[in-house]
């Protein structure tokens, strides 16, 4: 049964590393709703949060083959209850159409959505919520006033529980190079 899983790894910072884990889910034939990229608390140590939807089997056999890539820290696959999550999105409206619609005001009030820059000629507005909120902003606006443009980023999660497994791992790597995961982690970002 398939349902919506975020794969996320963490990994060295490496050049064509982003090509070699999406040829794994397109050799597997499955799509990438969504995909970001960030840096992670440890300083060249990436993370990469991949929204898919597909079975049970199929995400553990994706994770098992990404965990295999010389550089990647570690991966793993989470259901929606098991994380919080977020999406970012802009819109871009006419600001004399925000102007002369009260209403348009009041969506961004109910969506608790932010306006970020108000010029002569357009309003940017933020919203960060789920996927649904996003778009129902969208619908609401473009119906109040027309949105002039749009752009909404990739998830980004964190895993509800603790993560032993990852920092256990840390630890080893810390102790290979004769350091505390706090002394790699201070020297890291200094």
């Amino acid at each position: 049964m398939e349902q919506e899983y975020t794969i996320t790894a963490f990994t060295e910072n490496a050049v064509g590393l982003l090509n070699r884990v999406t040829i794994i889910f397109t050799r597997r034939h499955i799509n990438i709703e969504s995909l970001t990229v960030s840096a992670s608390a440890i300083k060249g140590v990436h993370k990469f949060t991949i929204v898919v939807n597909t079975s049970k089997e199929q995400a553990e056999k994706v994770v098992n083959q990404i965990a295999k890539l010389v550089e990647v820290v570690m991966t793993f696959y989470h259901t929606n209850e098991q994380i919080v999550y977020q999406e970012l999105a802009l819109y871009k409206v006419a600001t004399q159409a925000l102007l002369d619609n009260n209403k348009v005001e009041e969506i961004v009030r109910t969506h608790a959505a932010r306006i970020l820059e108000v010029t002569p000629d357009f309003t940017a507005i933020e919203l960060t919520g789920y996927r649904h909120e996003i778009a129902e902003l969208f619908r609401q606006l473009d119906s109040a006033c027309g949105v002039q443009q749009f752009t909404s980023s990739g998830r980004i999660a964190i895993h509800r529980g603790k993560h032993e497994v990852l920092t256990e791992h840390l630890a080893e790597l810390a102790r290979a190079h004769g350091e505390t995961v706090e002394a790699m982690n201070k020297k890291a970002w200094e």
